[in-house]
């Protein structure tokens, strides 16, 4: 099975191609701000590095996050778009599931990445594969209780680094540790979650809550 993985959840737009659990291209570009500009040309560059063509793509796996709205909603409508036009299924998986698999460590861990406006989206772990608690949003001193000692992935990305202790890599995450996720999990039969955002809170732009009228009364 050829799986188009994608994440935009985080400053990283990130794409790759998944065969039977073996990365066959990735590509990833790092700036918050362009995440709609981005993702198609990285789609059809990682294409281009597999010698593969859109149509060949059997199933889609996207980053629900957490993450910010506006990149996060990119990926998610791409994907879901994607696979419509494509006739294949479209799966999620949560961002710092990922980040976690991505760091291969066989014992406990914790998973943090920047919420911004001061805080952190926080995910506890037994090992790389099993999530014991999370995501949630919190204050980084709360995401510093949570850790109790325990290796960090993903908080070398946030502004809050230094407050934790042993910070791993990866700071970002990526879709070929997504996509190979994913494929473990169809493989085994695992469930993955349906392709909905996980914003964990209310997005920074909301709908006036009042009407004004625009003709006389």
């Amino acid at each position: 099975m050829l799986l188009l993985a994608i994440d935009t959840a985080t400053p990283a737009t990130t794409v790759a191609l998944v065969r039977d659990g073996v990365v066959l291209a990735e590509r990833s570009h790092v700036d918050a701000r362009r995440h709609g500009e981005l993702l198609a040309p990285l789609v059809s560059a990682a294409l281009g590095d597999a010698g593969l063509r859109m149509r060949d793509v059997e199933s889609v796996a996207v980053g629900i996050g957490p993450g910010a709205y506006t990149g996060l909603r990119v990926g998610l409508v791409s994907a879901r778009s994607m696979a419509d036009a494509l006739g294949v299924p479209v799966h999620g998986v949560v961002t710092l599931d990922a980040l976690a698999f991505a760091s291969e460590l066989a014992g406990p861990l914790v998973v943090v990445t920047d919420a911004r406006r001061r805080e952190v989206f926080v995910a506890c772990y037994a090992d790389s594969t099993t999530r014991t608690s999370g995501p949630e949003v919190t204050s980084p001193d709360v995401a510093v209780e949570r850790v109790a000692g325990r290796p960090v992935v993903g908080a070398g990305g946030t502004p809050f680094a230094d407050r934790f202790g042993d910070v791993r890599g990866p700071d970002l995450p990526a879709a070929g540790a997504l996509g190979r996720l994913a494929w473990r999990c169809l493989a085994a039969g695992d469930p993955l979650p349906s392709p909905d955002p996980l914003y964990l809170r209310k997005p920074d732009v909301s709908v006036p809550a009042g009407s004004k009228p625009v003709t006389p009364r």
